[in-house]
């Protein structure tokens, strides 16, 4: 097995369904001399595994099988292995068996079991954002079905959960009751958030970890989208310092609170007025989090480095200005087979870029695998 698959003596294992989120985090730490383990869990396509980064690939077919691999082929590794991911499925199913892991590996975690799942609840997550004093939209919990007779149109539908129902295909913006009929009669959850619509003038995502469960956070780069999409997020943004203290330091009694231990994306509307309105806590890396890397303070290596440290390592980045990255195949069919802009205009964007989530000379499998099967990966 090869040295460089190591940190500071630490085996450094990625569980993750394939997708370019996992090869963000694959070519994030091969850039930085770790070239990773990769269990990787049947997605659309290898994209992920692809990666000239990949020390060891092990394919499975299920979150399940992947779990019951890793104990069997590393529980014993000492010093602990680093497991990183970077879906939904993958960190829920995790966290359900925290017990177990925390014995054998280092862990995304809350202090217990099921620690990150009960704040991947919508309901909860925005409860204790408000508590901490953070803008939460108007908000309500109902039965698949029901529509309250005191709700106020427009409102935004949502899962409860990113692992329950269809998640982002459980997302309906409806402007009345008719509209909003029409809607669950799609959607999967069981139980679905209505929240207050509001015609947004941008989104701000951040990106950042936290060590010392919860009670040491590092706020590393936010973004702000090139173009805005109804009800979605747009694949194309600039990136900024996230420097605003104020929601900084709620934000940080937040993590505090759930006990937090790992990497994050914290998602923001920004209203007309700028107000910015807490939207939800992703507890897993997210491909935003790519540009870090070519910043030089990598939140996919930084996290791992702090925790083993017991204090945060990172700096705060210096941006160029202008900075941008972007996910080229949803880009492309967003803007140019959106009819938004010609296909000049989208090279143009393109080549200005300075970070692309699949285009890279120095690992460009991943990239001519992606243009093989376009209708996948947009």
């Amino acid at each position: 097995m090869n040295a460089n698959n190591r940190l500071d003596g630490h085996l450094v294992i990625l569980v993750s369904i394939e997708h370019y989120n996992p090869l963000s985090m694959i070519r994030g730490l091969g850039k930085n001399g770790i070239d990773p383990i990769y269990i990787a869990i049947k997605g659309k396509g290898k994209i992920a595994s692809s990666s000239r980064y990949v020390s060891v690939c092990h394919y499975v077919e299920s979150v399940e099988e992947a779990y019951e691999f890793l104990l069997k082929e590393y529980g014993n590794e000492e010093p602990k292995p680093f497991v990183l991911t970077g879906d939904d499925k993958t960190i829920a199913y995790l966290d359900r068996h925290y017990e177990e892991l925390k014995n054998h590996f280092i862990v995304f975690n809350a202090g217990k079991m099921d620690g990150i799942i009960e704040y991947m609840d919508k309901s909860r997550i925005l409860e204790i954002a408000r508590k901490h004093g953070l803008n939460v939209l108007e908000t309500k919990r109902v039965p698949n079905g029901t529509i309250p007779e005191d709700l106020v149109y427009p409102v935004i539908t949502k899962s409860i959960s990113p692992v329950i129902g269809g998640w982002k295909s459980d997302v309906f913006i409806c402007e009345n009751e008719e509209e909003l009929k029409k809607a669950y009669a799609s959607i999967k959850t069981p139980e679905v958030i209505l929240q207050k619509y509001i015609d947004k003038k941008n989104e701000y995502a951040m990106e950042g970890y936290v060590i010392d469960h919860g009670r040491k956070a590092y706020y590393g780069v936010a973004m702000t989208y090139n173009y805005l999409i109804k009800g979605y997020y747009s694949p194309y943004f600039t990136v900024h310092n996230a420097d605003k203290e104020e929601i900084n330091r709620k934000l940080s009694e937040v993590f505090a609170e759930i006990g937090f231990e790992g990497i994050f994306e914290v998602e923001f509307l920004i209203d007309q007025d700028d107000t910015l309105y807490f939207g939800e806590i992703n507890f897993r890396n997210s491909p935003w989090s790519y540009p870090t890397v070519f910043l030089k303070q990598p939140i996919i290596v930084d996290w791992m480095k702090s925790m083993l440290k017991g204090e945060i390592v990172s700096e705060t980045p210096v941006i160029p200005e202008n900075y941008t990255g972007m996910n080229e195949p949803v880009d492309y069919e967003k803007r140019v087979n959106g009819g938004m802009i010609s296909q000049a205009q989208w090279l143009y964007d393109f080549k200005k870029t300075d970070v692309t989530f699949y285009y890279d000379p120095d690992d460009p499998k991943p990239y001519y695998l992606m243009m093989d099967h376009f209708d996948q990966y947009n």
